[in-house]
Formats: C-alpha cells, sequence, structure tokens
C-alpha cells in the first residue's frame, strides 16, 4: 500500500458541512472524494469538468489589461451599472 500523507485545505465551514453530508450520501468520506477528484485529476492531465467562471476566460483578462493600462496611462473612465452590465454581451 503507498504511504498516504496528510495535507490541509482551507474551505468555509458551510461548504464543508455540506459537502460532507453530499459525499456522505454517496457512501464515502470528504477525504475518499477529494483523492477521487486529485486521481481523475492526474489521470485526465487537466481539471475532470469545465470551469465556466468568466472572470478567467480570455475575452475578459484582455478587457481587463486594456483597462489597467488606460488607468496606468491617466485614462479613466466612468460607467453607469447599465453600461457595465451591457459590456457583457459585447
Amino acid at each position: 500500500m503507498p504511504e498516504t500523507v496528510s495535507i490541509n485545505i482551507s474551505i468555509d465551514k458551510d461548504t464543508k458541512e455540506r459537502a460532507e453530508q453530499m459525499f456522505g450520501d454517496l457512501g464515502m468520506s470528504l477525504s475518499a472524494a477529494f483523492n477521487l477528484f486529485v486521481q481523475k485529476s492526474l489521470q485526465q492531465g487537466t481539471l475532470p469538468f469545465d470551469v465556466t467562471d468568466t472572470f478567467y476566460s480570455k475575452k475578459n483578462q484582455n478587457r481587463l489589461r486594456k483597462s489597467i493600462n488606460s488607468y496606468k496611462n491617466g485614462r479613466i473612465v466612468v460607467k453607469t451599472t447599465a453600461e457595465l452590465e451591457a459590456m457583457e454581451n459585447e
């Protein structure tokens, strides 16, 4: 049997309790679920699911870089909430 080591992971209390309940209902501990996640990630060479957080999309990162450069060059743009929401659809 391979040697095991302990690791510490920070997670908010409510999320931990909900995860323990869900994985318990599936017949496994939170530790077993995390091990399964890591093994599947290593097997696939990537996350075993799609990450759809648009913050990290290439389009959004380019927009953020452009905004930062404008700010650094003294060009500060003020937009209303409606204008910002409309930009999401560009």
